[in-house]
């Protein structure tokens, strides 16, 4: 009921193509988040768009990323919070389980409504032209939907991307899953392997152990989270290694194969070998652009490592045509791509020359603890000849965090060396999705830590991690110097 709710909201078996009338201001090529973004905000300020979609509105957001995952992720939470409530002084009756179908019930159900804000007939009603169908470039200027042929001034390719599929023998036999199936499961996998330890992975092998499964994680690099902060992956590992997930870092020679008993993996870590039966495997190491059957040569528009090749400004080799999102970034977030679909509106239809190289984009990793990232790390600053101070809080010190009974965590903020001036944080914490946000802001506004010093923090809260940080930095400028100027006022007021 929910999926066809779902269905008939971003992509109605009975839809009728609108037949085209003249050029279009903007023709957007893709309905996932960048897609929809720039039909409705160029729409919105008086352009005629077209809008297409081969498969569902909403991209992989809506339908297979962050809206089901999330919403398993706050199932799983709840899970995880009954079975650890006795050191809280609630003691839950033994037996409590994980209903999955239920959970997965719910799903769908907030999934489906969720759905019409994305629908194609909202997008009517916002005055776009909604086309379902297969694009594909005819030249410069022309992109073809069926029989119907479109004519643009502008175009923006918002195609998005999808599971990258590792070169593992044998993994093809195996028929795994990735983000695109598993939120199709209707029983819980006794035992699942996921292979890629990057947020996605991180994410659903944690649900999954939550929710009952026996999960093993099979990275390849050390660690987990690779590209994160090593101290900041190493407290979720910690603690998805609490929740039960078995963790094969450094995996080499990776095998898989089918057996009557189930799919056998074969890894070697750390010197040790390893073989697992298991019931499913997800997979999850990367995404890659969608560019093929768009017929790009026809419109002079290359490609290049990341999907389609762009200039700062968004714009392809196609002076006429932008991209934004997944298929041209390689920050494949929703957030991000929301930001980029601005940019192009600007740029493409009013002369803008905003510059996707200013954008300041947090991102996070909804494990438990979450981790954000915002701005450089410090082998990103070394590189580029910026020498930083840094600032570290624990959650320890945080008044707010030992009440909830958080045991590990930190806030980590950069700094241009002997400036208050950020230039990144890192932030390990039951919300630091939503607290990054307060330093994203302060690096969007030029915002120092001596005006986060002087910002006054509700108590107690999470978000006092920031002001401590803040007063940390403060405390470097009392210097001898100034400590002994400081004296002799004071002696002087006696």
């Amino acid at each position: 009921m929910h999926n066809q709710r779902l269905r008939d909201n971003v992509h109605p078996l009975e839809w009728q193509n609108p037949t085209p009338q003249g050029r279009y201001n903007l023709v957007v090529i893709g309905a996932g988040t960048a897609g929809l973004v720039a039909a409705a905000g160029a729409a919105g300020l008086g352009a005629k768009v077209a809008l297409v979609e081969r498969q569902l509105l909403g991209g992989d957001c809506l339908n297979v990323g962050c809206v089901p995952s999330k919403a398993l992720i706050r199932s799983a939470r709840v899970a995880a919070d009954v079975r650890n409530a006795e050191p809280y002084g609630v003691r839950v009756p033994a037996g409590v389980r994980v209903d999955f179908p239920a959970v997965m019930e719910r799903m769908r159900r907030l999934r489906a409504d969720l759905s019409p804000h994305d629908s194609a007939a909202r997008f009517r009603e916002l005055g776009v032209d909604v086309f379902l169908g297969e694009a594909r470039f005819l030249g410069p200027d022309t992109v073809a939907v069926g029989r119907e042929e479109l004519r643009f001034a502008r175009a923006c390719i918002a195609t998005g991307s999808h599971p990258a599929a590792p070169s593992v023998p044998g993994l093809e036999e195996t028929q795994y899953l990735t983000n695109e199936t598993i939120f199709s499961l209707t029983e819980l996998p006794r035992r699942l392997a996921v292979i890629g330890a990057g947020p996605i992975g991180c994410e659903l092998a944690q649900v999954f152990a939550r929710f009952g499964s026996e999960v093993t994680l099979i990275e390849s690099t050390h660690g987990i989270l690779p590209r994160e902060d090593s101290q900041a992956a190493e407290i979720v590992r910690r603690s998805m290694l609490r929740d039960g997930v078995q963790v094969r870092c450094c995996g080499k020679h990776l095998r898989a194969e089918r057996t009557s008993e189930g799919k056998r993996l074969k890894v070697d870590s750390h010197g040790e070998h390893y073989e697992l039966i298991v019931d499913e495997i997800l997979v999850s190491t990367g995404r890659t652009p969608n560019i093929d059957g768009l017929a790009l040569e026809a419109a002079g528009v290359e490609t290049g490592k990341e999907g389609v090749r762009v200039d700062d400004f968004l714009q392809t080799t196609n002076r006429r045509i932008y991209a934004a999102g997944d298929v041209c970034s390689r920050l494949k977030f929703t957030h991000a791509a929301d930001a980029m679909a601005r940019i192009v509106i600007q740029n493409a239809l009013f002369f803008g020359r905003r510059r996707v190289s200013t954008l300041t984009i947090p991102w996070c990793t909804y494990t438990d603890p979450e981790l954000a990232h915002v701005g450089l790390y410090p082998h990103e600053a070394e590189k580029q000849n910026i020498p930083l101070d840094s600032f570290t809080v624990e959650l320890s010190q945080v008044d707010r965090a030992v009440l909830e009974g958080v045991g590990d965590g930190f806030l980590k903020i950069h700094t241009r060396k002997g400036k208050d001036e950020i230039l990144g944080a890192t932030l390990v914490s039951p919300h630091a999705g939503e607290t990054i946000s307060a330093l994203t802001l302060a690096m969007v506004a030029g915002a120092g830590l001596s005006t986060l010093a002087d910002t006054i923090h509700p108590y107690p809260t999470e978000s006092e991690v920031i002001k401590k940080a803040a007063d940390a930095y403060n405390r470097t400028r009392l210097t001898p110097r100034v400590a002994r100027a400081l004296k002799k006022l004071l002696q002087w007021r006696r």
